[in-house]
């Protein structure tokens, strides 16, 4: 494995140093490390190193979709954002709701990653919210899965919610829930407000989101258990999550790129590009899951990277696909909405987008500080570019990117997995290097 020096780089933003990076971990830091020999240089001067960040809510699509998604093309889109570890949502076709599916995917992620994958394993048998899958049996796996989660999907009985959460004790996982009341959003397509009834569209209303948050905490209280609430997108939910935390319940929250910048306004333009579960929410709500991510009410930022082909996306609103790409530009917005707002710095950047989403995911070998010893998974990111965003020029195999047009902040220059390579330059190379 070839021996890198990452000359210059501010670490976390804060001082400048050398990482000399061997065998895949972070062997030195220092000043005017020494650079003879079998090494390559690779100059960071006035770029941000943070440790390889972690996605705890991708959608990979693979097995079953690969018109919009595949491993492969979904870790590269991964890798271009500055993630070295995905958590593969489990609605695929099939459904990863057995020990062999789950291990399909881990497989495939090792096999053709440019990123690590860690497969999420569905709560119920073909997300039918019905029966319990094989829980036991995927957290047994090679797979070792931790993240069970319906997405897409609430697990909207509350027995079988239950039931779920006490299972999951027995080995440490989590219950990644979708909150969405069913019988509340039957045919519902934007957030429900005075807009929504202008439009003519069903209105997506907060409570229904709200509702199954206040009963999960509390049943994750009653068994003991840990509760991780998947895209939390209302100022109802916060607070929620918010009393939740101040009982000691152990329940851990996300918040998406997009609920962070985005807001239900864009549904005037009758552009599916806009349409998402759960959808928009008001410029009230964004200023309330800002301020919770800053606080630690809000645990972690997850993409939601939600993948569709141009024909599920180019059609009218009502006949469109929920969901939106994410993972490549994650960091700039999180950059735009959160650092130079003032409300994070990249250290807190660091801590919820790399340390907090792989405790809760159970993944020791990432969200490591960058620190001698540790697997060197670094990235990169030069907070001073700037870039319009173009569907043209995206990684993923979808472009249903909700940027399109818009100058966001900031830019990846390189990421290193496990020591290795996979975008150097701004550019994913076209293979990992061993």
């Amino acid at each position: 494995m070839t021996a890198y020096v990452i000359r210059n780089a501010n670490l976390l933003g804060e001082q400048a140093a050398d990482l000399r990076i061997v065998d895949g971990v972070i062997a030195e830091i220092g000043t005017d490390l020494d650079t003879s020999g079998d090494v390559e240089v690779v100059d960071a001067t006035g770029l941000i190193a943070l440790p390889g960040l972690v996605d705890l809510h991708t959608h990979l699509r693979e097995p079953g979709r690969e018109d919009a998604e595949t491993v492969e093309t979904g870790t590269r889109s991964a890798a271009a954002g500055g993630y070295t570890l995905v958590h593969a949502m489990a609605n695929t076709d099939p459904v990863a709701d057995t020990a062999g599916v789950v291990e399909q995917v881990w497989r495939l992620g090792r096999e053709h990653g440019y990123c690590d994958v860690a497969p999420v394993g569905a709560v119920t048998v073909g997300l039918g919210g019905e029966r319990l899958a094989e829980l036991g049996a995927m957290a047994d796996s090679a797979a070792r899965v931790r993240v069970f989660s319906d997405d897409g999907k609430c697990v909207s009985d509350a027995v079988l919610m239950r039931r779920a959460l006490e299972y999951v004790k027995a080995f440490d996982g989590v219950i990644a829930q979708h909150s969405q009341e069913p019988r509340l959003t039957e045919g519902a397509q934007m957030n429900e407000g005075e807009l929504s009834g202008v439009l003519g569209l069903v209105g997506w209303p907060a409570v229904a989101e709200e509702a199954i948050i206040a009963r999960d905490v509390l049943l994750a209280e009653h068994v003991g258990s840990r509760l991780h609430v998947c895209h939390l997108s209302t100022r109802g939910s916060v607070e929620i999550v918010r009393w939740a935390k101040s009982r000691g319940i152990d329940v851990t929250a996300e918040v998406t790129p997009h609920h962070l910048l985005l807001t239900d306004q864009l549904a005037a333009t009758y552009d599916p590009l806009y349409k998402v579960n759960p959808p928009l929410r008001t410029a009230d709500d964004v200023a309330a899951l800002r301020e919770a991510l800053a606080e630690g009410i809000i645990d972690i930022v997850a993409t939601d990277h939600a993948p569709h082909p141009s024909e599920d996306k180019d059609c009218e609103w009502a006949a469109a696909a929920f969901g939106m790409t994410g993972l490549e530009t994650a960091l700039s917005v999180v950059q735009h909405t959160m650092v130079d707002t003032g409300l994070l710095d990249w250290a807190g950047v660091a801590a919820r987008m790399s340390a907090k989403p792989a405790e809760i995911g159970r993944v020791a070998a990432h969200g490591r500080p960058l620190a001698v010893g540790e697997p060197a998974n670094v990235v990169l990111y030069d907070p001073a570019a700037t870039r319009v965003v173009r569907r043209e020029d995206a990684v993923s195999r979808s472009r249903n990117t909700p940027y399109a047009g818009l100058e966001l902040p900031g830019r990846v220059v390189a990421t290193f997995l496990r020591g290795r390579p996979t975008v150097l330059d701004g550019t994913v190379l076209e293979e990992v290097s061993a």
